[in-house]
């Protein structure tokens, strides 16, 4: 009797870290797949909206296959039932190959045909015109490329989007100062409204929108590089509230993880450019003028960047 009442206890302390761990393996498992599903629903009903110039199945292929591949970024500043226009536009590049990204930024007042329309206007017109679905169109047959992706993000939620990150650093360039926040020359760490800061500055740069251009794409490379970096999955919940109410784009969430999965380390190796031109005004209306070869030159950089 004495010995098997001694060894109860040693059964019973054994077993409490047993029930613990497995609570905890299980508690892990049922959050990890909780935010598993929170993050295909966002993806896939709230953020994933197909656009009829881009062909799901060929990029689907091209994934699969590890090609390089070309993704339109339009920064849009939408306010209320205004669809507004894409203040920002830029064309992604990818190339797992040699763990490449190329950005490639197009003004804004470019100058070209506007598809489905007919009509020469201001590139970021397009947006305005027909929404993401013309505005690949337009890049597509302004460069002669193909777009496998295009991405629509609200300007108004990157603000929401870096704080969620935490924050996000990037090389300054210039001194300046627009009287709630001092920017020195070097490496400058932001939150999500010193990032709005840092991006719509343009009367303190001589570049004017050429500079703002610039700091856009550093602080895409500023999310991008952060994004991928973050290893709190504590993040993530907020991460995708946020994208889920200022994103759009034709990915979906197995494009998303396929993309995070095969793709990640082109952030390794970052090439930017923007497309070069002059301005001219036509009926009392500026615009930017793109020469015949500047464009081929872009088009040849985006076709040739396993190269």
């Amino acid at each position: 009797m004495r010995r098997s009442e001694r060894k109860k206890p040693r059964r019973l302390w054994l077993k409490i870290p047993l029930i613990v761990i497995l609570l905890l393996v299980i508690g892990v498992g049922v959050y990890a797949f909780s935010l598993y599903n929170d993050a295909k629903n966002t993806v896939n009903e709230k953020m994933n909206e197909p656009v009829d110039s881009i062909d799901t199945a060929v990029t689907k292929k091209k994934v699969q296959d590890l090609e390089p591949l070309n993704i339109l970024l339009m920064g849009v500043d939408a306010r209320g039932a205004d669809r507004g226009r894409s203040d920002a536009l830029m064309v992604l590049s990818l190339d797992p190959g040699s763990d490449r990204m190329q950005l490639i930024s197009i003004p804004r007042d470019t100058r070209t045909t506007i598809v489905g329309r007919g009509t020469q206007d201001k590139i970021n017109h397009a947006y305005a015109f027909g929404g993401p679905d013309m505005s690949v169109a337009t890049v597509e047959n302004f460069l002669d490329i193909e777009l496998d992706y295009y991405v629509r993000m609200n300007m108004e939620g990157l603000a929401e989007l870096v704080d969620e990150l935490g924050t996000i650093t990037v090389n300054n360039e210039l001194t300046w100062n627009d009287g709630t926040y001092n920017f020195t020359p070097g490496p400058v760490e932001m939150d999500g409204d010193k990032t709005m800061a840092f991006v719509r500055m343009r009367k303190q740069d001589n570049s004017g929108d050429f500079g703002r251009t610039k700091r856009q794409r550093q602080v895409i490379e500023g999310i991008v590089d952060r994004g991928a970096s973050v290893g709190s999955v504590s993040k993530i919940g907020g991460v995708l509230d946020v994208l889920g109410n200022n994103m759009a784009t034709n990915l979906d969430f197995e494009d998303m993880k396929n993309l995070f999965s095969n793709y990640r380390n082109v952030r390794n190796n970052v090439d930017t450019y923007m497309v070069q031109g002059s301005g001219q005004t036509i009926d009392g209306i500026y615009y930017y003028m793109v020469p015949d070869e500047e464009v081929q030159k872009v088009h040849s950089m985006i076709a040739d960047i396993k190269s």
